[in-house]
């Protein structure tokens, strides 16, 4: 085999810094995991490279670069190759910040039909209470509700004692609690082929979108946005993701076309529903306190404007996390 070694390390020097580059990030930031398309690329590029270093070992006036070849195919090799049993230890930071944001963007599609889902109830619920004001009585599960909407915002702001001192801790682990059993409800109802699911998010909507309209008309929309949006910027985003959860889990069970046994369909997304579910659950632990200990609270007592900026903080972040957070970088 003949070939010009001067313009053949000067064509394939790319592809070795390119290769030296993924193993740098891979062996310095393990945690990071790289999609389909990178490592489709890595072992390209260890082929690759490989190849290059059967071609140069005929060279043996080049023992330098012969020995960085063989550095970069035996790290590429180790890296593809590895079999030891690694520790497993419990990092709940990483878990957080890193698994459960990228196992939300793997079933994206899943949470956009759970908001559209929800959304759909919203406009149901505002459409029922938009053309029938007695139509709340039905729609609105809780009865201080049920009443005039005016009526409340005055009685709660001219409120001129703590109303929850003293059991605000309990008033916050019910939230806490109540909102999770719903959430774990919402992905095991997946098992009904997601009908339950879709029932169960719907419903939310309807409730949801009820409220809202009804507290709009009534002239009373600083009022509202101050007193949900504070923990609703959270804990409704946590709904619809535990309705995710439940439509991943619904997909897995009709299978869509896949030839995979329902058993490995199970097998495939089990880890996943595990991360959705528990990062549903420090999502609520964190709107029960707000709700407990901030949400409660209206004018003159706390301004809405505060409230209300307080709130949008707190979506923008999420959105941010759920987003970007965990992305591989480099």
């Amino acid at each position: 085999m003949i070939i010009d070694l001067k313009n053949f390390i000067t064509e394939e020097r790319d592809y070795w810094s390119e290769l030296e580059d993924i193993l740098h990030l891979v062996e310095n930031k393990p945690e990071n995991r790289m999609d389909l398309e990178q490592i489709k690329r890595f072992h390209y590029l260890y082929q690759r490279t490989s190849t290059d270093l059967v071609k140069i070992m005929t060279f043996s006036s080049e023992p330098e670069i012969r020995r960085y070849l063989e550095s970069l195919v035996g790290r590429a090799f180790a890296e593809i190759h590895e079999t030891r049993d690694k520790p497993h230890r419990l990092a709940p930071i990483t878990w957080f910040f890193q698994t459960f944001p990228r196992t939300f963007r793997r079933h994206i599609r899943a949470f956009c039909l759970s908001l559209t889902i929800m959304l759909a109830g919203c406009a149901f619920g505002g459409g029922a209470i938009s053309l029938d004001s007695e139509a709340k009585q039905v729609l609105m599960p809780f009865p201080q509700l049920q009443g005039n909407p005016s009526e409340r915002v005055s009685k709660e702001e001219s409120a001129d004692k703590d109303r929850l001192k003293g059991s605000k801790t309990t008033f916050s682990s019910y939230l806490m609690t109540h909102n999770t059993k719903v959430s774990i409800l919402a992905m095991a109802l997946g098992m009904t082929w997601g009908i339950g699911t879709v029932i169960l998010l719907f419903s939310n909507g309807v409730i949801l979108g009820a409220v809202a309209l009804d507290y709009v008309l009534a002239g009373e929309t600083g009022f509202l946005l101050g007193w949900l949006l504070p923990h609703g910027a959270v804990e409704i985003p946590a709904i619809l993701l535990a309705g995710q959860a439940g439509l991943v889990l619904a997909g897995a069970l009709i299978g869509w076309g896949e030839h995979e046994s329902l058993r490995m369909r199970f097998r495939k997304i089990s880890g996943d529903l595990v991360t959705l579910i528990f990062g549903v659950a420090v999502m609520l632990v964190w709107a029960g306190i707000i709700e407990a200990f901030f949400s409660q609270y209206h004018e003159p007592i706390i301004p809405y404007e505060v409230k209300i900026g307080f709130g949008i903080v707190e979506l923008i972040l999420l959105a941010l996390f759920l987003g970007k957070s965990g992305k591989i970088s480099g």
